[in-house]
């Protein structure tokens, strides 16, 4: 097991004693990467090192070296981590203008490897030592991903990155990490978390992220969080965003949480938000992509909230005003009209192109998996008539209304999670047949919703795949807003109502351990005993499987 990272940073102020804390002796894969050494303030290597969009032949590593003035760093990536085998080297600037951020790729090799890199200071500051992984080619007996999403700072501590930065370098090992997205919360502090709900230890910044420097500041208070710091500093790390990187409920012209009269235009807003992103994160420029596991499966990165997202329906506004016979042509209306027309989209016509060729491609190569990374979940579910029935007297009259309307919507068949894939299913239907198209074996991931869910797919009577949703790291569940009935019970009655899913937990936070063999692909879902205090201990894990063809779980 490797050491983990220390209460506050320590402070390495030459290269030669940064290296002394980060070496210490362990064999194997992974080892020692000592944990993330500092400089103390906002002067010289402030938040770690990481590590994104891997391929088979390349990387491309981050790091942040704070200075008053433009600094050209090195870096130096090799086969172990004493850097007696250098592989690469190259350079790098860190640039006020980009927030002291400096980003470079390293190219040229070896597939299916760990590598060690660290960057160097003009004055000879060395970063912390980070471990990163190509991917691999030919043929892949396993390969393991962590899943993450919803990791809101004020709710509690990020016990679930601590947990899988534990198993580094072990048995339990990880190949790659993906964030699905919700990385941060935009709120000003006493929004969500509210100030009864927060932890004290656990301030988020005290305005909302309006600006670029709110969104710079947004990273710098999350990046400096020791957990998180560790796990970028120990896997490469996939990212994608959701709609908190700019503000709740985002689509391509706006958010429910935009105010365009006091926050300006929400064009403004994206583009600072997304500059801010591509700043503090390493990702690449593209809006979309894809990642080849060798011969056994292709990872496709989505966009669904930026590009091509129409505005999300509202349930209120088609109720409005309307009871008994005229409600009921209202929403008969909405379902067959609005709600189904085929010209809505989530992707996109490009982005749909592209993913219905890639993977008619990834099967024609022969690749039993073809996984969607992407943010929000593709399944539909609803509630029963248990969780209206024991609604208590006393709940808020806006929470009271919305569940009405949501079981008033059910009833005349239409889903009431609008942002949602179920808010788009002429995209969603498009997209399933793109799958049995391509004869696909499609394992969707999804975030978003703090819930843990197993779904089956399918599409005018086939089977077109499985959908793992992971529950959120930090950001409250169900468990939050339905006190008045239990989580066992709220799952029966979710799933009841539910007839493609198979499995639900509405109460806890962690992350999803996945599995891919040629053979099978099991989600182990991954619960922490607690947020409210540090600690990686576990309460339970759920495992769903999926064998190779079947396209459902076992």
């Amino acid at each position: 097991m490797l050491p983990q990272p220390p209460e506050a940073p320590l402070l390495a102020t030459n290269r030669r004693s940064a290296l002394k804390l980060g070496l210490l002796g362990f064999a194997g894969i992974g080892a020692g990467i000592g944990a993330p050494v500092l400089a103390q303030g906002n002067k010289g290597f402030t938040h770690c090192v990481a590590s994104g969009e891997p391929g088979p032949d390349q990387v491309l590593l981050w790091t942040r070296y704070a200075s008053a003035e433009e600094a050209s760093l090195k870096w130096e990536l090799a086969e172990d981590a004493g850097f007696s085998r250098i592989v690469v080297q190259g350079d790098a600037t860190a640039s006020p203008a980009n927030d002291c951020c400096a980003r470079a790729w390293a190219k040229g090799l070896r597939p299916g490897q760990w590598y060690f890199y660290r960057f160097i200071a003009p004055g000879g500051e060395t970063s912390p030592i980070g471990r990163t992984k190509t991917l691999p080619v030919g043929k892949v007996d396993k390969f393991r991903i962590a899943v993450f999403s919803c990791s809101n700072y004020g709710f509690g501590w990020f016990n679930a990155y601590g947990h899988a930065g534990q198993q580094a370098g072990g048995a339990d090992d990880f190949d790659l990490v993906l964030h699905l997205g919700d990385y941060f919360y935009e709120y000003a502090r006493g929004t969500y978390p509210d100030a009864q709900e927060g932890l004290a230890e656990r301030l988020p910044p005290v305005d909302e992220a309006v600006t670029l420097a709110g969104y710079r500041e947004r990273f710098s208070t999350y990046r400096n969080d020791p957990d998180l710091q560790r796990l970028h500093q120990l896997y490469p790390v996939i990212t994608m965003w959701d709609d908190h990187e700019v503000a709740n409920d985002a689509w391509k012209d706006g958010a429910e949480n935009h105010q365009p009269e006091s926050e300006g235009t929400y064009a403004g807003r994206e583009t600072v938000a997304e500059k801010a992103y591509r700043e503090w994160l390493p990702v690449s420029e593209a809006y979309w992509a894809q990642y080849e596991i060798g011969k056994l499966a292709t990872l496709f990165r989505l966009e669904t909230r930026h590009l091509a997202r129409e505005k999300p329906f509202d349930l209120g506004d088609i109720m409005k005003g309307k009871r008994g016979p005229e409600l009921e042509a209202a929403l008969v209306a909405f379902r067959d009209g609005a709600w189904r027309d085929p010209a809505r989209t989530l992707m996109g016509a490009e982005q749909e192109a592209w993913l219905a060729k890639a993977l008619k491609a990834s099967t024609k190569a022969g690749k039993p998996w073809q996984v969607l990374a992407q943010q929000i979940i593709m399944g539909e579910f609803g509630f029963g008539k248990d969780l209206v029935a024991g609604m208590a007297k006393d709940i808020d009259p806006a929470m009271r209304g919305r569940i009405l309307a949501a079981a008033r919507m059910q009833q005349s068949g239409i889903p009431y999670a609008m942002d949602m894939w179920s808010g788009y299913p002429a995209a969603r239907e498009r997209l399933y047949q793109s799958a049995l198209d391509a004869n696909a074996n499609l394992l969707v991931l999804a975030g978003d919703s703090h819930n843990a869910w197993a779904f089956d797919h399918s599409h005018k009577g086939e089977r077109v795949g499985v959908e793992m949703a992971g529950q959120s790291v930090t950001s409250p569940g169900y468990e939050h807003y339905l006190g008045w009935i239990k989580p066992d019970a709220l799952a029966q009655d979710v799933m009841a109502a539910s007839p493609s899913l198979k499995w639900c937990d509405t109460s806890q936070r962690g992350y999803l351990a996945l599995e891919l063999t040629p053979k099978s692909a099991t989600g182990e879902y991954r619960f922490l005993a607690t947020i409210r205090q540090k600690g990686t201990a576990l309460a339970g894990t759920k495992r769903m499987t999926v064998l190779a063809g079947q396209r459902q779980f076992t």
